[in-house]
């Protein structure tokens, strides 16, 4: 790996998103925001690489299905 990718925390992550906890736990349900990575049994975290590409477009954030514009 080129670049170093943290792994950040829930609360890190809502507090850089302004989501809410059901709020992101819904988008990702949906595939509209990343998927939290594993790093522990009873811990979790998220690519910081993943959570900045949502901030910076997340209307088009989307894992892979095709776009239904009008």
């Amino acid at each position: 790996m080129s670049h170093t990718d943290k792994i950040i925390r829930i609360k890190t992550v809502l507090a850089r998103t302004g989501l809410s906890r059901s709020t992101m736990y819904r988008k990702i349900a949906e595939g509209s925001f990343p998927s939290q990575v594993k790093i522990s049994i009873h811990g979790a975290g998220w690519r910081e690489s993943s959570v900045n590409r949502w901030i910076a477009d997340p209307i088009g954030y989307r894992e892979e299905q095709p776009s239904q514009n009008s």
